[in-house]
């Protein structure tokens, strides 16, 4: 049953993940409930592993259809991996504690702002292209981001390059897919070297999180940018009562 469910929590996991990022918020979580006695830094691999193979998927299914810039996308992915990669050895070192109120703070601020914004990232560009320095400045903070502590990672880059590269919700959540890939890469890197990674669950995992990307990129290139808008909206208010949850006295 445990086992089960976990299959499950993937599969919803990659579904979300695949249209709007956010899918750590499902099934991180559901491991860390579900196997309780297991050692952490093996389901963080063992998550990284899934969420990798997902975002795989949703990548290569999207850039038959949506518009990728690679020219400006692959120094934000670059970056984005060696800041991750800093922000993962530098967790192992300091308590990511205090990031969590400015994690918070930051995510309530992008609900607030796109909720009230009705327009926002629905009359974007849709050509993909994202100026170098925007790429190279979010690909390089929310990357470090990343590794050092993580949630909510995929709705950062999805909103970075909307307000500020002005591209549609589409085009940014596949933008932000090609560079949360980087990072997923980035962590896997630091886990499978350690041996913190459960295969078996790891592998059952990544192929349920793949049906999942499977599903979620059909409904995404099916529905276009207001779906995208909407369930990112649910996303990061999932985000923002977790978080605030978390941080109860």
């Amino acid at each position: 049953m445990t086992f089960a469910l976990m299959l499950l929590a993937s599969f919803f996991a990659g579904f979300v993940d695949a249209i709007v990022g956010g899918g750590g918020l499902i099934q991180l979580p559901a491991l860390l409930v579900l196997y309780p006695e297991t050692e952490p830094a093996i389901l963080f691999g063992t998550n990284k592993l899934a969420s990798f193979s997902g975002t795989a998927l949703a990548v290569l299914r999207y850039v038959r259809r949506v518009p990728i810039h690679l020219p400006s996308l692959a120094p934000a992915a670059g970056v984005a991996y060696v800041a991750s990669l800093a922000g993962a050895s530098l967790a192992t070192s300091l308590p990511s504690s205090f990031m969590r109120p400015l994690a918070l703070f930051l995510l309530i601020g992008v609900m607030i702002y796109t909720f009230w914004n009705k327009n926002l990232g629905l009359q974007g560009r849709t050509d993909g292209r994202i100026p170098l320095a925007i790429a190279i400045g979010s690909g390089s903070i929310i990357g470090f981001y990343d590794g050092f502590f993580g949630p909510g990672t995929g709705s950062f880059l999805v909103f970075s390059f909307v307000t500020l590269a002005g591209l549609d919700f589409m085009g940014a959540s596949v933008a932000a897919k090609v560079v949360n890939l980087a990072t997923n890469l980035a962590a896997l890197c630091i886990f499978l070297p350690q041996g913190k990674v459960s295969w078996e669950l790891g592998l059952a995992m990544a192929a349920c999180n793949m049906s999942g990307s499977y599903l979620g990129t059909r409904l995404a290139l099916k529905h276009g940018a207001g779906l995208i808008r909407g369930l990112f909206l649910v996303v990061v208010l999932g985000f923002v009562a977790k978080m605030a949850w978390d941080l109860r006295p």
